[in-house]
Parts: structure tokens; C-alpha cells; sequence
């Protein structure tokens, strides 16, 4: 299957390619953009070719994939979202997402993150139609918790200390929305 293109409004999504290193670098080496992730803010640009090999090999792989959220005005990169890995079998996938800080509170990350659930729920990726997506947040992460509720998640519980970076334990608020509760 071919990696899936699509749009909204104002967002094309896409592949994340090495022509993006550099806004791979600039969003991921942003301490407030990687604040709640299991990644330290890059320092090199040879670590955003490190990322990209990632996310693609993923794809490749059958595992997950991984969208560059592009303004669709300007092509320009400003964030990325995807499911970080899924399971074919299960039906189910882990979803993340981000976006550099500039474009925060305007309504992006709620419009790339509607276009990959509604995709997976209709089973328009490789993955097949999915029946659950979950996302994992630090408590702390009022933003994105605000934004999955927003989608429709439901907050399921949380795992204490079940992560692990940056030299701690990380509680992880568990949140899940299945395809019979999506209404988008």
C-alpha cells in the first residue's frame, strides 16, 4: 500500500522526508515541544536524520507510521502525528503527535489528529480498519489531555510509574477511543 496523503482544510499531511531535517530539528530541539516526550530536545541535526530514519523504517516495517503536518498554503512542516506502533491482529494503535510551539492553541493538532483517527477507523491505512486507538499522556500535559477529550477519548486510568526517560518514572494517563464511540 501506497503511504497515505491527506488533507483538511488548511493541512495537507504526508511522508517525512530528509528535505525536512531541518524542521524535524527546529521541532524536536524545542525543550517545550519535547518537555512530556521519552526524548531529550535534539542538539545535532544528524539526530533529526536519526528520527526520520525512524519514522520511516516503521512504515516500512508494517509497525506505525508517522505524518508530517504541513500548512497546506505553504508546505511548510510544523508538526508531525501518527500511530507510533499498531497491532494488525488486535485492531488497536498508539497515536502521538506535536507541533512546533509557534502553532499552538489554533486548532491544528485537533485537525491533523481528526484526519488520521477518522482514517484509521475506515480502514484507509495499511493497518487496516482499527477498533481502538489509545494515547498515553503525563499528567501534567494539560494540553493534551484537553485536546484527546476534545477528539472524544476517554480517560481510562492511570499507570503509575510505567514510564521511563530522562533518568525518572513517569505516571502515564491512559486515554482510549474505539471506533463505535468516533463521531467526527
Amino acid at each position: 500500500m501506497a503511504f497515505p496523503l491527506l488533507s483538511s482544510q488548511r493541512l495537507t499531511l504526508t511522508p517525512i522526508n530528509y528535505e525536512d531535517r531541518d524542521a524535524i530539528f527546529a521541532l524536536f530541539s524545542d525543550q517545550g515541544v519535547t518537555k512530556y516526550y521519552d526524548l531529550a530536545p535534539l542538539t545535532q541535526i544528524s539526530q533529526a536524520d536519526k528520527l526520520i530514519d525512524l519514522f520511516n523504517t516503521r512504515y516500512k516495517n508494517g509497525e506505525g507510521i508517522r505524518w508530517a503536518i504541513r500548512l497546506k498554503n505553504s508546505d511548510e512542516l510544523i508538526g508531525t502525528c501518527g500511530f507510533n506502533s499498531w497491532s494488525i491482529a488486535m485492531k488497536h494503535a498508539f497515536i502521538g503527535y506535536d507541533l512546533k510551539s509557534h502553532y499552538w492553541g489554533k486548532g491544528y493538532a485537533l485537525e491533523a489528529i481528526s484526519i488520521i483517527i477518522k482514517a484509521a477507523f475506515d480502514g484507509l491505512l495499511s493497518c487496516g480498519a482499527l477498533n481502538r486507538i489509545q494515547a498515553d499522556t503525563v499528567p501534567e500535559n494539560n494540553a493534551s489531555e484537553a485536546l484527546l477529550l476534545k477528539l472524544g477519548f476517554n480517560e481510562e486510568g492511570t499507570r503509575r510509574q510505567s514510564g521511563f526517560w530522562k533518568g525518572q518514572f513517569h505516571d502515564l494517563k491512559c486515554f482510549g477511543l474505539l471506533s463505535s464511540e468516533h463521531n467526527l
